[in-house]
């Protein structure tokens, strides 16, 4: 269960402004990832909400829109195939999360990501599991999961053929074949291994 420990000890050095940096999608083959990024108000209340990965997906939209109506700021910001094509998923995923701080009004005055280590100013805690331990930051991956989802399934009705709403855009059977039926969408990353070897595959046909 998260917990205040982690926003505590950066509240005893001085800031109140503390914002939970999460992401989601690193791993998929296709689709943006997100980053999600929330400034709860410290009153160490309990939340109900915990790491996105752990709830069904009824409870994820449920806790998001808690945390919407409960954060004093938040903001989801994607990185797309693209960028993660050109970039790498890891710049890619600073790119995203520094632009989502960058948005956010009022702006934090320290982060806790989960084990992203950024190039900021901002002072900030970046343990392992920082989503199954801050509130913060199980707020911010709710947001990342929750956002990405309602993306996929957008992407599934312009790509039909993939299975976006199923899977997501990760690596599962039936998403494998479809890439060797149809061979890569526009949304695929192309940096994948999988993907590589499905168009290349098509290349030489």
């Amino acid at each position: 269960m998260p917990g205040w420990t982690l926003e505590q000890s950066l509240r005893e050095g001085g800031y109140a402004l503390i914002a939970g940096v999460d992401e989601a999608g690193r791993g998929a083959w296709a689709g943006p990832l997100s980053v999600g990024v929330v400034i709860l108000p410290l009153e160490e209340k309990t939340y109900p909400f915990r790491d996105s990965k752990t709830l069904s997906r009824t409870k994820r939209a449920e806790y998001a829109q808690q945390v919407k109506v409960c954060a004093l700021a938040w903001t989801v910001e994607f990185s797309s195939s693209a960028e993660i094509d050109l970039l790498g998923v890891l710049n890619a995923t600073h790119a995203a999360a520094l632009r989502a701080i960058g948005r956010l009004e009022p702006a934090p005055k320290a982060l806790i990501t989960d084990y992203l280590k950024l190039k900021t100013p901002l002072p900030y805690l970046a343990p392992p599991r920082a989503d199954a331990n801050s509130f913060s930051v199980a707020a911010a991956s709710l947001l990342a999961k929750v956002a990405r989802d309602e993306h996929l399934l957008e992407l599934d009705t312009q790509y039909p053929d993939y299975g976006f709403a199923a899977h997501k855009g990760y690596g599962t059977q039936v998403h494998a074949a479809a890439l060797e039926k149809y061979g890569p969408c526009a949304e695929h990353r192309r940096s994948f291994a999988p993907v590589r070897r499905a168009l290349e595959q098509r290349l030489l046909e």
